[in-house]
Order: C-alpha cells, then sequence, then structure tokens
C-alpha cells in the first residue's frame, strides 16, 4: 500500500505475500496489550453511541463561546456559514482552497458523515518507486513483506485508541486512519489525534481538506464490507462521530508534499483537535474510549528497536477498509533524499487507506508510544515507511497542545 492522498485512477495489482518468523509474532502480541484499554477504560455505552444532539458548528471551546467566534472567523475568510453547511463547501475553486496554517476552519455539519457515504471514501494513495536505491548510503536492505494481520474485535478492546479519518477533497471523500494521542496540557483528557499530513493537507498543489472528521474503533465488531449498511450504528460508530476543529501539519509539508515520489514524506505527519459532532456529556475523547498512547519524539536509533508495529484500515485491494489491521517488524532506514531526515521502513502488506495510522514502539523512556505513521509505500504493496518525529514534530505538536490547554 503505502498510500497517501487523493485517488488516483490507475491501480496496481496488490499480491499477499508470506509474514516474517516467529519473533515478530511474539512482538505482535507484546504491542497489542498496548492498545487494549487498561482498567480506567470504559466501553461503549448507549450514551456514548447515541449523545445528546449539541452544537453544530466547530469552534475553539464550548457551545457559548464557538459559535460567535467561528462566525467571525469565516466571515474574515469571505465564507458564510449557512451557504458553506449547504454545499458551499464543495466549491474547490483554487483561489478559495485555504491553505495556510491559520487558515484551518471545519464547521461540523451533522449527519454528513453517514454510514453510505463514508462506506463511498476513497483511499488516498502516495506511492514512491519501486526503485528507491539513491539513498545516499543511510537506506537499509528493503524488508521481506510481512502479511497484515486482522486485529482482535472488538476494536474497543483491543485498539480502542485506533480509528478512520474521513475527509473530502476536490476528487470526492477520502479515508485515513489515526490514533488517539495523549495530551501533556490536558492529562487524561486528551482531544487530541494523530495522523498523516496528506490526510488534512493537500501539500505543495492545494489546502486544507474539509469535512475531517474522526471515528474511533470504526465498524467495531469488524463485520465484512457487504454488510456495513446493514450494521447498527452503534457497532460502526460506537463513540460516535469526533469533527476536528482545529489541524496542523508540517509547514515543508505544505510547501513540498506532493500525492508521488515521496515528497515531503519525512515531515508527512499532523495532529488534529477534536469534538464531538453530537455531545459528550462533558467528557473527552480520551476518556470517551478509555485510551491513549504518548507521543514520542526522541525515539531510540533503529538499530536499538527490536519490534515497530503500524496498526490501520487498509482499503485498496485486496482489502476493503470495513476491518482494522495490523504489521509488526523489525525496522530499518529509508532515504529518499540526503538533504532530508532518514525514514523508518517495516515491512507491510497493507495499503492505500491505513495511511495516518499510528506505529508503535518502546519509546526512549522504555514505555509503548507512538513513534512514527504511515505515509509511504510502492504499489507492490510490501513495505511501508513513516517520519522520524523529531523536533520540528513536537513543535507542531506542542503548538496545538497549548492552543487547547485546559479544555
Amino acid at each position: 500500500m503505502p498510500s497517501i492522498r487523493p485517488p488516483v485512477s490507475r491501480r496496481p495489482g496488490w499480491r499477499a505475500l508470506r509474514p516474517r518468523g516467529a519473533g515478530s509474532a511474539f512482538a505482535a502480541v507484546a504491542l497489542t496489550a498496548v492498545l487494549a484499554v487498561t482498567a480506567t477504560a470504559c466501553g461503549p455505552t448507549e450514551d456514548d453511541a447515541n449523545p445528546n444532539p449539541g452544537v453544530s458548528a466547530g469552534g475553539q471551546g464550548g457551545r457559548d463561546i464557538s459559535l460567535p467566534d467561528l462566525d467571525e472567523r469565516l466571515k474574515e475568510l469571505g465564507i458564510d456559514l449557512d451557504k458553506w453547511k449547504n454545499g458551499e463547501w464543495k466549491d474547490w475553486n483554487r483561489d478559495d482552497w485555504l491553505r495556510e496554517a491559520g487558515d484551518f476552519v471545519n464547521p461540523i455539519i451533522e449527519d454528513l458523515w453517514k454510514p453510505e457515504r463514508m462506506g463511498e471514501a476513497e483511499e488516498p494513495q502516495k506511492t514512491v518507486p519501486e526503485d528507491v536505491s539513491g539513498d545516499q548510503g543511510v537506506t537499509d536492505p528493503e524488508p521481506q513483506p510481512v502479511q497484515a494481520k486482522g486485529v482482535e474485535t472488538p476494536y474497543h478492546e483491543n485498539a480502542a485508541p485506533v480509528g478512520k479519518v474521513f475527509f473530502d477533497g476536490p476528487k470526492g471523500s477520502m479515508v485515513c486512519s489515526a490514533t488517539v494521542v495523549k495530551d501533556p496540557a490536558n492529562p487524561g483528557k486528551s482531544n487530541l489525534v494523530w495522523t498523516a499530513g496528506h490526510c488534512v493537507h493537500a501539500g505543495k498543489d492545494g489546502g486544507w481538506y474539509r469535512n475531517i472528521a474522526f471515528v474511533p474503533s470504526f465498524n467495531d465488531n469488524g463485520v465484512p464490507d457487504s454488510q456495513l449498511k446493514n450494521t447498527p450504528r452503534e457497532e460502526l460508530m460506537p463513540y460516535g462521530v469526533y469533527w476536528a476543529n482545529w489541524a496542523s501539519t508540517s509547514k515543508q509539508w505544505i510547501s513540498e508534499g506532493s500525492a508521488t515520489g515521496g515528497n515531503g514524506a519525512p515531515y508527512d505527519y499532523a495532529v488534529l483537535h477534536v469534538k464531538p459532532e453530537k455531545g459528550s456529556g462533558g467528557k473527552s475523547l480520551e476518556e470517551t474510549v478509555g485510551a491513549a498512547l504518548p507521543v514520542d519524539f526522541n525515539a531510540p536509533a533503529v538499530n536499538s528497536i527490536e519490534s515497530m508495529g503500524a496498526w490501520g484500515y487498509p482499503a485498496a485491494p485486496p482489502y476493503d477498509g470495513a476491518k482494522m489491521f495490523s504489521c509488526v517488524d523489525k525496522p530499518g532506514r529509508l532515504s529518499l533524499s540526503s538533504s532530508q531526515p532518514t525514514m523508518y521502513r517495516i515491512g507491510c502488506t497493507m495499503t492505500g487507506g491505513s495511511s495516518g495510522g499510528g506505529w508503535f514502539a518502546n519509546g526512549s523512556d522504555g514505555k509503548p508510544a507512538l513513534v512514527s505513521n504511515t505515509s509511504i509505500g510502492p504499489v507492490t504493496a510490501t513495505w511501508l515507511a513513516g517520519p522520524h518525529l523529531g523536533p520540528e514534530a513536537k513543535g507542531m505538536f506542542d503548538e496545538v497542545s497549548r492552543k487547547f490547554a485546559g479544555e
């Protein structure tokens, strides 16, 4: 797979390949335990699945202050909220496609993301050439493919922080994967979600995507794609839909990111601050799903990491985006340019749609943490690569955390 970005018309023939040895299987058990809900977690309840209707527009805080702030911000950008919610968001005129970091707006449009519409969302595609030998001496041998394995259901018990991101672009609805992460400014009450930059912004050829929403534990019981339309909403979206009321990605992705060739990939990461579409009873996303992963911006060197796992919802053939999968492997290094940071690379057969999904390993303190996210891979779907999260990523993350401190 490795995908990332707006859909493309050409779809390669994906092939299933054999997994690596028993060491990876052992590591998979350990990493899976990390994602399981802890004793303090709470599973989905009827109230969580069907919350009372609440605020109907995005903003910076609660109902009383968010609507005026949002209206004012939209007016500054020449956007009429009512017209926007009634379909004006579908206008992707280049001159009106908001591009800079401060331009992000994402008003909630209630019930826009219905199950049928979610099912129509395409995986974004971001691939690199099969030959990446121009590595300047810092690329390790290509890993053997690791066959992605289905995550045990229900997902809210076995991979609580993982979910899907839905969003709209000029070519239609798209889907990525994402992870609930801890917020240092709001301990135990995080509303932050980590994903890939190409899942929120089009890079050098465009601007911010629209109608960005996160669904934790999507399709909780892992029913086949053919049955999704008949699946009860509380099983398809056990915690409801969370809309991004803020998104941030790297300046490098905005200036360099592209759909193919790997441009911007070493900086292909993003963080969302989200709020529920329909009330949450005052609980944060972390409290609602019962788990969140810390982000490690100073992970150990590749050669000292025994295993690293990637989680996500692959959607390009032979997968269909309905179920969650994971790959675990010992990481290697991948360099696309001597002037940019080296990336992590693991063997994995996941395809498009898993983009943005979290990569987990023991961090610098020896404890499990999110250390990367799926960014790119070859059309042969034999490996995935993700950025090393350094100072630039930490600065982006800390800025969003401070922005919503105490909320």
